[in-house]
């Protein structure tokens, strides 16, 4: 069994953040482990509240994890502060973490701000020069290159643009942009394009946690970074299409289907064999 460290912060809703990390982790068969950095008041309309735990207890839970159940890959979500951050990339460093996914949550599905302009700068400094890769949205690409996104060519500067501070690879999510849901993936100099259907679902919340969550999955489990993107899509879009629709805003995704899914092929399998 892999192990993978989630450092993120709490969605009461169950729908984003930890919540759907452990869920993701978990349904995709691998043990889930994490580090909390905030406490968040929210649900499907939007964040109400947002309480940071202090550096020193999130330098503990990195500890208490590091040195018992050493994680296979790292997965960052929301650090609302520039010291929580430089603290995470300190520990990162000291226990030379491998296949770290970096998902700089900036803003929230229901459009809620979560970072604050000097954290955003640190996350640059700091953070994302130690990833080995990072899925920003466009919105979130946007920021970190300074440069507008309207079309797949935009993305493809963008990617150029963040490669000149990021070592490792860069997964912009296009799914915002209106000519279809086209998310590029940039290393090395080498673009890759990955196309999947639109679905009309706005249910979409926690998506990009628990895309960020399944890529460190996959690398975990000893994928290389381009087939572990794509699976991670799949699983993303499954998890879209089943049509899940709580609370009033924008709901969650499905992360049980595929558990489901092996369920009902099992029970058939078993029902064939009686018969």
């Amino acid at each position: 069994m892999y192990k993978v460290l989630s450092i993120a912060g709490s969605d009461s809703s169950g729908g984003a953040g930890i919540q759907a990390d452990l869920k993701t982790i978990t349904c995709l068969g691998e043990y889930g482990m994490t580090v909390i950095t905030a406490l968040t008041a929210q649900n499907t309309m939007g964040v109400d509240n947002v309480e940071t735990v202090s550096v020193q207890m999130v330098q503990s839970q990195i500890d208490a994890v590091f040195c018992d159940i050493r994680p296979d890959a790292v997965k960052l979500g929301m650090i609302a502060t520039p010291d929580i951050m430089e603290a995470v990339c300190d520990k990162l460093m000291e226990y030379k973490a491998k296949n770290i996914v970096v998902d700089p949550v900036m803003v929230a599905t229901s459009g809620s701000t979560l970072m604050e302009n000097r954290t955003v700068q640190t996350l640059k400094e700091r953070l994302i020069p130690i990833a080995d890769i990072i899925t920003p949205n466009i919105s979130e690409a946007e920021v970190l290159s300074g440069i507008k996104i309207c079309g797949m060519e935009d993305m493809r500067k963008v990617a150029e643009k963040i490669a000149s501070y990021c070592k490792g690879a860069i997964l912009i999510k296009g799914g915002h942009l209106s000519e279809g849901a086209e998310d590029l993936l940039y290393k090395d100099g080498k673009v890759v394009w990955f196309s999947s259907k639109r679905l009309e679902n706005s249910n979409t919340h926690g998506t990009g946690c628990t895309l960020s969550s399944a890529i460190a999955t996959f690398l975990a489990k000893g994928f290389c970074m381009e087939d572990s993107v794509e699976r991670a899509k799949d699983y993303v879009t499954g998890a879209i299409a089943v049509g899940l629709d709580l609370g009033n805003g924008r709901g969650p995704l499905w992360h049980n289907y595929i558990l489901e899914r092996e369920l009902l092929d099992n029970t058939c399998k078993s029902i064939k064999r009686l018969v």
